[in-house]
């Protein structure tokens, strides 16, 4: 409960810090919403030449968009706006005054601001779910919606361990600009089915950086098509993953000399 308080006080802040500009908060949205029309574009390009790409149809693919549209929203309204500012923290000295504070040094690090408007990337993919199913001629099962929903916590525990493990790195380096732009420009890939890629770039984004672990597997359990082994093996994965960023998290902050060292 005093984790879930604190959590409360940190969305609470950045919600107010916001509504401080309220003209910039509905920009923020709407360049929010012209994006994801445009990250569309692709698909509708592909699909209009061939019916079905690596066995998925437009339908299909549009379930992938759909995870990846909320997962950007996740990345970049509360995982990247809280964990970026470690870097500077760590380049400052100003981490002491993180450290300091009775509370988990991850979890304040990790909650420390959101960007509220990328809520709506919430609602888009609610709306590319939908126009999805209904090209589908169907609806999902409840079954499927409850095998989804564990799913989605798989893909942003795994998405949220590789931030920490990116972020750790400032630690050794301090500058990890091109890192993190990095990391972005391959999830920016995590659009399309896995199936589409082959060979060793298939075997990256299967179990390097897990991209099909974030939206092809939550679309194939909200399309029913998910095998039982394979989300097993993706609670595993994503199990695994958060104890490797939290032992590589505790040997950073283990390291880090802070400002009067």
């Amino acid at each position: 409960m005093r984790y879930l308080n604190l959590l409360g006080s940190q969305l609470r802040a950045s919600l107010l810090l916001a509504m401080q500009y309220r003209a910039d908060f509905l920009l923020d949205g709407l360049v929010e919403v012209l994006w994801m029309a445009t990250a569309i574009v692709p698909l509708f390009v592909v699909f209009q030449a061939r019916p079905t790409v690596a066995g998925w149809r437009f339908g299909e693919a549009l379930i992938v968009m759909g995870w990846f549209t909320f997962l950007q929203g996740v990345l970049e309204g509360a995982i990247n706006p809280s964990l970026a500012s470690v870097v500077e923290h760590i380049r400052k000295g100003t981490l002491d005054f993180v450290l300091i504070k009775p509370a988990d040094a991850q979890f304040l690090v990790s909650t420390a601001r959101f960007l509220p408007w990328r809520a709506i990337n919430v609602g888009t993919a609610m709306v590319i779910f939908a126009w999805g199913f209904r090209l589908l001629g169907r609806a999902p099962a409840r079954r499927d919606v409850a095998v989804a929903a564990v799913t989605t916590v798989v893909a942003v525990v795994v998405l949220y361990s590789l931030w920490i493990l990116t972020v750790s790195a400032a630690f050794y380096v301090v500058r990890i600009d091109n890192l993190s732009f990095f990391f972005n420009a391959i999830f920016d890939a995590a659009r399309w089915p896995i199936s589409v890629f082959r060979g060793a770039v298939r075997f990256v984004f299967t179990f390097v950086v897990p991209l099909a672990l974030m939206t092809t597997y939550p679309a194939q359990a909200l399309l029913g098509t998910l095998p039982a082994t394979t989300l097993l093996a993706a609670i595993a994965g994503a199990a695994l993953a958060f104890t490797v960023a939290r032992v590589v998290w505790n040997a950073s902050i283990a390291r880090y000399t802070s400002a009067g060292g």
